[in-house]
């Protein structure tokens, strides 16, 4: 049931009051909301300037943020606010005001949220403007917004609208002539695309699941050469594929021509197995392997209260990176040098398992890079990796989207929904989305059921 706001919302012209957590999700917002004003309360500076220092990317939002508001802004801010460009509306910050009587009345002025939320509310009295909205990524503090008659939004602008729809990367072709099929397994295990019509057209490195009958052959669009191609079932260091989506996924990892891959899936469908897998199997091509995840919490002062060095304080993170390493070590343990030779990669750092944060500043050219939980990354920190990315680099993106540690993430914001979204049929990229679980029969009824 929708709460009558207490405020008018006739008129066009709007004004959006920013919490923090919108900024530090992206600092290029103040752009995103067209002819519309801007209202940043003066409290939301104050916390800003908490994530000013340290090493993750909240920390770069936060600093980026407060130099464009620096570049843009005079004296005037204060006072009616300035324009933020051409077509767009005026910024302000707004200083406090005592807390309004119907504020007072449901919530304590402790907590920075209900100091934002007074701060709208008065925005929102304010006859000047024709119709006021917070903007949060903070259910809560919407859900206590509207329960006072403001009117209060998520920031929606790099949403993927419908999720249901999100781009697989695969498809399944049935009843296909059998000599398609024939053609699949002669020379040169090809054929082109023009000899079928299909209902939807075939994106730039789509995989196909092609069956007629007890025949089937699994296929890859090659958009140069306007071909479907055969795709063989192949090991790679030690890994074999167990199912079609596995072999797609190390067909993507594999081709040097698809600097970036995304790949998405539950737990226990080989994601960031089979992308390590491909970065060792290739690493003679690259000058070395980067593995890294971001810390949830992203807070840096959550980490710092946790007990040890900093090490200690990240082992619990990066652990599940390192398990990878060993199934893929225990691979050929006693059997021959590969074993020793991964030993070698990390002491020699040529298999760097990091923090995604501690990545800034690194050179990131001629690198296999694997991101793992992308899903807990914004889109403008997804943006922000690959547009570091030098000459050489592949780009693996690997999460599920469904299960999300981040709190102001959901599986329509993240940054791997949004990548896929936006990059599927483009020829420099590759996506498989990975179903079938490959743990155990226990794992994924556990999955399914709890």
């Amino acid at each position: 049931m929708n709460v009558p706001s207490t405020f008018s919302s006739s008129g066009k012209k709007k004004v959006f009051v920013l919490d923090t957590n919108v900024i530090l999700h992206d600092s290029t917002c103040l752009y995103h909301f067209d002819e519309h004003d801007v209202v940043i309360p003066i409290v939301v500076i104050e916390e800003l300037d908490r994530f000013k220092k340290g090493k993750d990317i909240l920390n770069c939002n936060a600093r980026e943020f407060l130099r464009s508001l620096d570049a843009l802004t005079g004296d005037s801010i204060f006072n009616g606010g300035i324009p933020i460009g051409a077509g767009k509306g005026n910024i302000s910050v707004r200083l406090g005001k005592p807390f309004h009587q119907k504020i007072t009345t449901n919530f304590s002025k402790d907590k920075v949220d209900h100091h934002i939320l007074n701060a709208a509310y008065h925005v929102a009295l304010d006859k000047s403007f024709q119709r006021a909205v917070l903007v949060t990524k903070d259910i809560n503090l919407r859900m206590k917004a509207k329960s006072v008659g403001l009117l209060s939004e998520d920031y929606t602008t790099d949403h993927v609208k419908n999720i249901a729809e999100l781009y697989k990367g695969k498809r399944v072709v049935e009843s296909l002539p059998e000599q398609i099929i024939d053609l699949m397994y002669t020379t040169p295990y090809a054929f082109g695309a023009r000899e079928m019509t299909f209902e939807k057209e075939l994106l730039p490195n789509e995989f196909l699941i092609m069956r007629n009958g007890s025949k089937s052959a699994l296929g890859v669009y090659d958009a140069k050469a306007d071909q479907i191609k055969r795709i063989e079932n192949r090991s790679c260091y030690g890994i074999r594929p167990r199912n079609a989506e596995q072999s797609f996924a190390l067909n993507a990892l594999l081709d040097r021509d698809i600097p970036l891959v995304t790949l998405s899936g539950k737990a226990g469908t080989g994601k960031t197995l089979l992308a390590l897998a491909a970065s060792l199997e290739t690493k003679r091509h690259y000058r070395q392997i980067f593995l890294a995840r971001p810390i949830v919490p992203l807070s840096n002062k959550d980490i710092g209260y946790l007990p040890g060095d900093i090490n200690s304080k990240l082992d619990p993170y990066m652990q599940p990176l390192y398990d990878n390493l060993t199934v893929i070590h225990n691979q050929f343990s006693g059997k021959n040098g590969s074993s020793r030779r991964i030993e070698e990669l990390l002491s020699e750092e040529k298999i760097i398992i990091t923090p995604l944060s501690y990545i800034r500043g690194r050179s990131i050219v001629k690198v296999f890079f694997i991101v793992d939980e992308a899903q807990n990354l914004t889109p403008h920190e997804v943006k922000t990796i690959i547009t570091r990315a030098g000459e050489g680099t592949k780009l693996i993106f690997t999460g599920d989207i469904y299960q999300i540690d981040h709190p102001y993430l959901d599986s329509q914001s993240n940054g791997l929904s949004y990548l896929i979204e936006k990059m599927k049929g483009q020829k420099l990229y590759a996506h498989i989305n990975l179903e079938k679980g490959e743990r155990s029969e226990l794992s994924d009824l556990a999955i399914q059921l709890l």
